[in-house]
C-alpha cells in the first residue's frame, strides 16, 4: 500500500536541496539515498533521493536530477509516497503506521465510545488524532502516552485518559447520546483538544 511519508517545503541553498516535513517515525528508511518514491502530483515524480542530511533539525535532502534551486522549489508541497506492505509494522512495539490506526473506535477507559479516528495529524511538537464523534463533529487528540493509554489493534479501539477540558463533558459522547435522545435530552457538544505516542506514517 501507498502512505506519504513526507511532504517537501521550501529550497535550501542552491545546490538543489529541499526541506521537508517528515510523516513517518522511520525517515532512515523510507528516506534514505536511493530510496525512491512516487510523488502526488504524480507529474513531479518518481524521485529518487540521492543526499540526505539533517540541518538546524530539518532534514534536507536532494534528488537525483535536481540540481538547482529553481527545480527545488518547484518541488515545494509535493507529497512524497512510499510503497509499504501492509503487514509491516515498525520495530517499536509502541509505535505504529498510520494505516494502522485509521478507523479505530476511540473510548474513556470506562467504555465511553468517542468517536472513530479518520485522520492522523504530524505536527512539529506532536501527533493528533483527528476523531469524528457520532453528530459529525471532530476533537483533536494529542497521540501521547499521558492521553492515550492503550492501542488495541486487534479489538480496533484507542483507549485514552484525557485531562479535564480536552473533551467537553456535555459531549458525553457517542454512546451516551443515544440515551439522552431517548429521554428527550438532546445535546449539541463542539470541542476541540488537540495527539502518536509511538509514531506511524503516513
Amino acid at each position: 500500500m501507498q502512505l506519504v511519508v513526507a511532504r517537501v517545503g521550501r529550497a535550501h541553498g542552491i545546490k538543489g536541496e529541499v526541506t521537508v516535513e517528515v510523516r513517518t517515525d522511520e525517515p532512515e528508511l523510507r528516506l534514505g539515498p536511493g530510496a525512491v518514491l512516487a510523488t502526488d502530483p504524480a507529474s513531479a515524480g518518481p524521485l529518487t533521493i540521492e543526499t540526505g542530511r539533517v540541518h538546524s533539525g530539518r532534514l534536507l535532502l536532494r534528488f537525483e536530477g535536481v540540481r538547482d534551486r529553481n527545480g527545488a522549489e518547484a518541488l515545494r508541497n509535493t507529497l512524497l509516497i512510499a510503497e509499504v506492505d501492509p503487514d509491516d509494522k515498525p520495530e517499536d512495539p509502541d509505535e505504529y503506521y498510520d494505516h494502522q490506526l485509521m478507523d479505530l473506535d476511540v473510548v474513556l477507559e470506562d467504555g465511553t465510545e468517542v468517536g472513530r479516528i479518520t485522520e492522523i495529524s504530524h505536527l512539529p511538537s506532536q501527533d493528533l488524532f483527528v476523531v469524528e464523534r457520532a453528530d459529525g463533529t471532530e476533537v483533536l487528540i494529542p497521540f501521547v502516552e499521558e492521553i492515550v493509554v492503550d492501542i488495541d489493534l486487534e479489538k480496533r479501539r484507542a483507549v485514552i485518559d484525557p485531562p479535564p477540558g480536552l473533551i467537553d463533558d456535555r459531549a458525553e459522547i457517542a454512546s451516551s447520546r443515544d440515551a439522552d435522545n431517548a429521554s428527550g435530552d438532546t445535546e449539541n457538544s463542539s470541542g476541540d483538544a488537540e495527539n502518536t505516542s509511538a509514531g506511524d506514517e503516513a
